[in-house]
């Protein structure tokens, strides 16, 4: 028969477990809506800091998005060789009626050529000497089910930058994530800048590579917006950030 003091001591220990318990739930929930993050970037290490956008974060209420806050945002324009976002127009514009630094990215696709797809961004992005570098996006998440060798993808992918850097003269940004940078990019074509994904903790890149964007959070909340919305910062200062506007 169990005495007063294992009671109290069975007691204490199920109010330790439940305590855990309500604990772990609670930072689930914080992980999972975004109010809780792995990252925290210094604002004083990195103080430019910008988000990217599309068709995803629905009708932006842009009067709540102010510059001092997000200095830059990029916009999905594109995807493989005939998508085209049906908010890019409207987010285009509106960055620059608000005067925040605005770039236009690509979500490249295994499945239609490099040359395909060029076409289909040059034809939806207009030509804006002021903008950022136009951004590939390279990733496995939404991509079609076909896998194709290194040699092939690279192949595609130098049509594709050859022709955004004749009519935007500057040279595209790669936004990688870890799985497919070790898959496909790491130890080549060393003169094209990183955007690298990672969630979890700084980038620290296997071949020592560096990277010019960093996406910390892909549940960031931002006034304005209604839906998660990704945040980047810039790995750089004012200067060198205005230099990616320059034309090349």
């Amino acid at each position: 028969m169990e005495t007063k003091k294992s009671l109290i001591n069975h007691k204490k220990v199920w109010g330790v477990v439940v305590g855990l318990g309500l604990t772990g739930l609670l930072l689930t929930a914080g992980f999972y809506t975004g109010y809780i993050r792995c990252n925290y970037p210094s604002k004083k290490q990195y103080p430019i800091r910008g988000i990217d956008l599309s068709a995803y974060q629905g009708t932006i209420d842009w009067s709540k998005l102010h510059n001092k806050e997000i200095n830059f945002v990029y916009i999905k324009a594109t995807e493989g060789g005939d998508f085209i976002d049906k908010k890019f127009q409207e987010n285009w514009k509106e960055a620059k009626n608000r005067n925040i630094n605005r770039g236009a990215y690509h979500f490249f696709t295994f499945c239609k050529s490099g040359e395909v797809q060029a076409e289909n961004f040059i034809k939806v992005v207009p030509y804006d000497s002021n903008a950022l570098p136009p951004v590939i996006d390279l990733e496995y998440g939404g991509n079609c089910k076909l896998r194709i060798s290194r040699s092939q993808l690279r192949k595609e992918l130098r049509v594709f930058e050859k022709k955004l850097e004749e009519r935007y003269h500057k040279k595209p940004i790669w936004y990688v994530t870890q799985e497919f940078y070790e898959d496909y990019i790491m130890g080549d074509s060393q003169s094209y800048r990183l955007w690298f994904r990672d969630i979890y903790s700084e980038p620290k890149i296997k071949d020592s590579r560096n990277w010019i964007f960093w996406q910390y959070a892909n549940r960031g909340h931002q006034k304005g917006i209604s839906t998660y919305v990704d945040l980047n910062v810039f790995n750089g200062n004012e200067n060198e950030f205005k230099n990616l506007m320059k034309i090349e």
